[in-house]
């Protein structure tokens, strides 16, 4: 017959040794993890103020700059002092996340370390693992990831901006790493990926132009309509409300086409980019009125948006740059003396000179 001998237990005194020792131990663990929550959630704290300072500071220099006190006015103001405000505000959206990430990565690590200290060794094995597998299974983010940061850095995009990104077209809200909020006429906002946008319009950097096509009878003086036409433009473009958002004087492109018994003439005028609308819509009631007053009805008044290769073709308007003639080559391995020369000459002013 086995005898067992009976379990000891620990004396009452032991017992609350042992508990207290875990407590002591778990109690650190735990201060020094809300230690590292509450330093990441400083640094973050303190990183995106800098960062908003930054920001405002740059926009109130560009404000100072351009005799303004708010962003709106900044678009009578050069272009260029507009576009650093726009840039900028991107840039510190996109910081801001970045600063978010990397605080919430390193937080993480060291609170792992705190609860786990020997866990770092295999998750250096595990991180190289997954990023293995984010190589593979991942690369539609690191793609998004990498086209976002060049779009900032390029300034192909900007909070503020009106763009045609081909899978959406409207007015950009937010733009981050990896996405970009752009918001439509209609209000929809859009969520596009930036690893997606093969192309950008971008319809709020340097100018546009505004193409106004007239229809008049066939009838019609062509040369007085055209008259009539750059003499409203020009009004215009010399009137104080309108002045500071056209860049460049109006142009008259002349008959553009001839459709049964109606002329199709067309006026250009090149304003802001931000502009391009409010100009044009004053731009017709402008040219309603004139030819009215001329007694020239007008079957038809639309703004053109050229396309394709018209729009290629146009790119530096009606007519093409003029160039001076290229002289020909002298002849070569031909000396003459001074004295032929001189003599040469003066028999061609001679000739010039005598009546045909």
């Amino acid at each position: 017959m086995s005898t067992t001998s009976p379990v000891e237990e620990p004396a009452p005194g032991d017992l609350w040794q042992v508990v207290t020792a875990w407590l002591t131990e778990a109690g650190s663990d735990l201060l020094a993890v809300i230690g590292i929550v509450l330093g990441g959630i400083l640094i973050a704290w303190l990183l995106r103020i800098m960062i908003r300072r930054i920001v405002a500071r740059i926009v109130s220099s560009a404000k100072t700059k351009a005799n303004v006190v708010d962003t709106r006015a900044l678009e009578h103001s050069p272009l260029a002092e507009m576009r650093l405000v726009q840039r900028t505000h991107t840039l510190g959206s996109i910081l801001q996340n970045i600063v978010n990430v990397a605080v919430v990565a390193v937080g993480a690590l060291l609170i792992v370390n705190v609860l786990a200290p020997g866990a770092l060794g295999s998750f250096a094995l595990l991180s190289a693992a997954v990023g293995a597998g984010l190589g593979f299974g991942a690369q539609n983010i690191v793609k998004d990831v990498l086209n976002g940061i060049f779009l900032v850095a390029e300034d192909q995009i900007g909070i503020g901006d009106v763009v045609d990104l081909g899978l959406a077209t409207g007015i950009v809200e937010y733009v981050s790493v990896r996405v970009t909020h752009v918001r439509d006429v209609n209000g929809t906002l859009w969520y596009v990926r930036n690893g997606e946008i093969t192309r950008i319009g971008n319809m709020s950097q340097g100018w546009s132009r505004v193409v106004v096509d007239v229809s008049v009878p066939a009838s019609v003086d062509v040369a007085a309509v055209e008259r009539a036409m750059l003499d409203a433009a020009a009004a215009l473009a010399t009137t104080p409300k309108w002045r500071t958002r056209i860049v460049d004087e109006p142009e008259v492109w002349g008959l553009e086409s001839i459709a049964g018994d109606v002329l199709v003439i067309r006026l250009v005028m090149k304003t802001r980019a931000n502009a391009r609308d409010d100009v044009a819509h004053e731009l017709r009631v402008r040219l309603k009125n004139a030819l009215g007053e001329e007694g020239i009805p007008l079957p038809r008044l639309e703004t053109v948006t050229l396309t394709g290769s018209d729009a290629v073709q146009r790119v530096r308007g009606a007519n093409p740059p003029t160039t001076k003639p290229t002289p020909a080559p002298a002849a070569r391995g031909f000396w003459k003396s001074r004295r032929a020369a001189h003599l040469d000459a003066t028999s061609d002013d001679t000739d010039e000179d005598t009546p045909a």
